[in-house]
């Protein structure tokens, strides 16, 4: 077989489901920041689409930040398939469709060869089969460019004075220097240039899908460094597509590094049509780890009826509800927890937000060592990480008047894994008069006597308690802001699980469902 044939033989392999295992899912990362989709994620995000797309041969799709092209190839199988009435002539379908209707730009220079070798079946899209070596990978279609419609532009961050750049947050710093020679600079043509640079100032995107870099490359590491993804939502949005659908982190429901402004205006737009929630990342990126799950979306701006939740779990759908995302200033992740959320709201009229202190509740850092590790006369007790130690009470400048009650303690982080049950909080810990603790630690609330403390401890022990926190919290840290759910309830007696569900009149499905999510503390 040579020549047209083989060529035709080789995109049939490539779009049909009759081939070897595909090496796309085996791939689990390129770096901490460009994770790479496997196919069954990047279909489950393409079934959200309406089915008629397909059929369409006006319609053109963008990846806006291609990794390995399996977008943009499985999209390429979906038309290959849904026109073959339209366009019954199989070389002149191919044509069409990587031609005119698939696009991308890539994030870096390796994910741009990649792409073009997933869809077009070479890293040159103007290579031509070679008689003698027709084993060789050659073009599908013979475009005008080695890159095709996958693009990969220079593009170059816009730094303000102080050294960071004013689209994407990045810190010169962190991205110039001899020793980032040759490197990629992480500045992301899709978000850091105009598309219509790119491809041409008429191209209008019906379809913009993909999965962005989740963060920046600031020194910061997980979920302490800086998130970029929204700026590719934000972008995405401004094109002003019939259909935008994209697989990010979920911390954005209630929490995230500035990602305030971001997580408001999603929470507000009415043309969300499906959220689908993965709170177990590795379900959707096998090998990765995702503090705090992820999830994927469509948005389709003519349909404001309300945005079909699904939850994930197992690969399968364990809850599904359509309802309005906003209502909050966070995003309730679990449609079980609605409904206990109003409950609660409608009889509460104070929270433990209001007795939480900030960060560095005495003043001390996390990383303070300057305490003696012996006790002396007058010496106030310090918790600090993983150690216990004394200071002089002068040291103490904030909170002074806390130090001699009763405190109730709980760490500022406690990661535990996305397994569920989860503990949400670490053990609440009883601080004596006479102490006082380092930014390890927030005091979550302070007593007169030891009886009030004893009972506030139990009350955070509770699964009510920590699951009332977690609808505020999808990281490992924990500020005052995500008490703002828990009630305060009255100190003057012990409350249990069984007391706070007949005290909010919850149904045995919400108390099964808060002991499922929550594990007891031991």
């Amino acid at each position: 077989m040579s020549g047209p044939d083989q060529g035709l033989a080789q995109i049939a392999a490539l779009l049909k489901n009759t081939t070897p295992p595909d090496v796309l899912e085996t791939i689990a990362h390129i770096s901490s920041d460009e994770v790479l989709t496997p196919p069954k994620l990047a279909n489950r995000v393409l079934d959200l689409l309406p089915a008629h797309i397909w059929h369409d041969p006006r319609i053109r799709i963008l990846d806006p930040a291609v990794k390995s092209g399996v977008f943009l190839r499985e999209a390429a199988k979906r038309l290959m398939a849904g026109l073959a009435d339209v366009i019954p002539d199989v070389t002149e379908r191919r044509e069409h469709i990587l031609r005119k209707m698939l696009y991308g730009v890539a994030i870096t220079e390796l994910t741009a060869l990649m792409s073009r070798r997933s869809l077009y079946c070479a890293s040159d899209a103007t290579r031509r089969m070679n008689p003698a070596a027709p084993e060789n990978c050659f073009s599908a279609v013979i475009m005008d460019t080695p890159e095709g419609n996958i693009a990969f532009p220079e593009t170059e961050h816009d730094y303000d004075p102080k050294g960071k750049c004013r689209v994407c947050g990045a810190n010169r710093g962190d991205l110039d220097g001899a020793d980032r020679e040759g490197r990629e600079n992480h500045a992301y043509a899709f978000i850091h240039t105009d598309i219509r640079t790119i491809f041409g100032e008429d191209m209008k995107f019906d379809v913009i899908i993909g999965n962005p870099p989740y963060q920046l490359k600031d020194g910061g590491h997980g979920a302490s460094a800086s998130p970029i993804y929204q700026h590719f939502v934000d972008r995405a949005k401004a094109l002003e597509p019939r259909y935008l659908s994209m697989i990010i982190p979920a911390r954005w429901y209630a929490g995230g590094k500035g990602l305030d402004e971001f997580r408001a205006e999603m929470l507000k737009d009415e043309g969300m049509a499906v959220l689908v929630d993965i709170p177990d990342a590795a379900e959707a990126f096998p090998g990765v780890e995702i503090k705090g799950g992820v999830c994927y979306f469509l948005r389709e701006p003519t349909r404001k009826n309300g945005c079909e939740v699904r939850t994930l779990k197992g690969g399968a759908v364990a809850s599904s509800m359509t309802r309005a995302l906003g209502g909050y200033d966070v995003l309730i992740r679990h449609n079980e927890a609605v409904s206990i959320l109003e409950k609660v709201l409608a009889r509460a009229t104070e929270f433990v937000e209001e007795q939480v202190s900030r960060q560095k509740p005495f003043g001390f850092r996390t990383n303070f060592t300057d305490f003696s590790a012996t006790p002396f006369p007058g010496a106030v007790q310090i918790y600090a990480r993983d150690k216990v130690g004394w200071i002089d009470p002068g040291k103490i400048e904030v909170s002074r008047d806390w130090v001699e009650k009763y405190k109730v303690l709980l760490s500022m982080a406690y990661n535990g894994g996305d397994a569920v049950p989860h503990q949400i909080s670490g053990t609440p810990i009883i601080a004596a008069p006479g102490s006082a603790c380092t930014e390890t630690y927030l005091v979550v609330g302070h007593f007169n006597d030891e009886d009030t403390a004893v009972r506030f401890e139990r009350y955070a022990r509770t699964r009510f308690f920590r699951f009332m926190l977690s609808m505020r919290k999808n990281t490992q840290h924990i500020t005052r802001d995500r008490f703002r759910f828990v009630p305060k309830m009255d100190m003057s007696r012990t409350w249990t699980d069984a007391d706070l569900y007949a005290h909010f009149g919850l149904t045995e499905d919400e108390i099964a469902f808060i002991e499922a999510t929550i594990k007891e503390m031991p």
